[in-house]
């Protein structure tokens, strides 16, 4: 099943594909065969990582990979700036505007507040807001002009995982838990379940969620994003009710996710999520049916490069599966184990979500 893109090997569906990545409000952006020239001789770009830091082999990692591709290419030297928690990001987007950054990456959907007082107060540095739309009075706009969105509506990929997790599932039950109920933590659980009500609904079966309710919009959190003993006990809860797949959400926390299915001795399959886990993360490579992506580093890279040449738009970009801007990685070590009828339906019901034959849920669908 796997099928690359002009990129790289980003999905076995093929329904990432980088080069189309910003396709969101506008055309999809064209490579840039120089490195920006003098244009970008003084520019300054800078980041800011959420509480998972920047080895997290998720969302914060894939942010910095984006920045730091957009640099090379406008040959000039980036900042970036790891946070702790979250009383350090005020203080971190002041050290940068500090340091004259011009355009300032926040990676995540906490750091939004801070992003907004900053952007706010510095009307001249272009702002670029990684997983929300800084929309604080939810009049459906951002709330300065210098801030660019990239978020991503990821339900619409979760959706997929959940209705190949019900496939592949022997035990009946799949399971997942997120690291905090905030929107872009809960709208791959809510996906996911979303796709496995799906799979009964078409196949007649009864898979259950263990973790998430989706009436209740609540579920199992473990209250941050760090893979620690408490996100084990969690995960170690969940597989106790007797699941055989796991969609841990939030950062790292699915090491420690990785660590109670080994130590259960059960064949569990993993989902990664934002990043190809497997590409990031090998140890945990044979766990992983797969992972749900997020294009984060792409859609940096390009709105770096954009505001580097002097051309930053603040039009947010919206991912999706139409746009190829979510989507399923590769199958990688369970791709014998996934019957061929089931990777079929999966690739149908792609096509199904993109043309609106299927409706996905979530706070960010038109």
């Amino acid at each position: 099943m796997r099928i690359t893109t002009k990129k790289g090997a980003l999905g076995g569906l093929a329904l990432l594909g980088a080069a189309a990545l910003l396709a969101g409000c506008a055309a999809a952006p064209e490579e840039s065969g120089d490195g920006g020239g003098e244009a970008a001789s003084d520019f300054l770009p800078c980041m800011v990582s959420d509480s998972g830091g920047f080895d997290d082999k998720s969302f914060n990692q894939l942010g910095a990979e984006g920045l730091d591709k957009a640099a090379a290419e406008l040959g000039v030297t980036p900042i970036k700036v790891e946070s702790q928690a979250e009383t350090d990001f005020a203080s971190n987007l002041q050290s940068l505007v500090d340091q004259n950054c011009n355009a300032i990456v926040t990676v995540g959907f906490l750091l939004a507040p801070a992003a907004l007082e900053s952007a706010t107060a510095n009307p001249d540095i272009d702002y670029i807001s990684v997983d929300d739309m800084v929309d604080t009075d939810f009049d459906g706009t951002t709330d300065a002009p210098n801030i660019k969105p990239i978020i991503f509506d990821t339900a619409q990929a979760a959706f997929l995982a959940g209705y190949l997790s019900a496939g592949v599932s022997e035990a009946g039950k799949v399971g997942t838990f997120g690291g905090m109920n905030i929107p872009t933590v809960s709208i791959f659980m809510d996906g996911f379940a979303q796709g496995v009500d799906f799979y009964n609904q078409e196949n007649g079966t009864a898979v259950q969620v263990i973790g998430w309710d989706r009436a209740a919009q609540d579920g199992s959190f473990t209250g941050g994003f760090e893979a620690n003993d408490g996100a084990r006990q969690l995960a170690q809860g969940i597989i106790d009710q007797g699941v055989d797949v796991l969609l841990p959400v939030g950062g790292p926390i699915y090491q420690s996710a990785a660590v109670a299915i080994r130590d259960s001795g059960r064949q569990i399959a993993l989902i990664g999520v934002d990043a190809d886990v497997f590409e990031t993360d090998p140890s945990v490579g044979d766990l992983l049916l797969t992972s749900i992506l997020k294009g984060i580093d792409v859609g940096v890279h390009e709105a770096v490069v954009e505001a580097g040449n002097g051309n930053f738009d603040p039009t947010p970009f919206i991912g999706t599966l139409e746009n190829e801007g979510v989507g399923l990685a590769d199958f990688h070590d369970w791709a014998d184990r996934v019957p061929a009828d089931l990777a079929d339906k999966v690739t149908a019901l792609a096509d199904k979500i993109k043309s609106g034959e299927v409706e996905v849920e979530s706070y960010l669908a038109g």
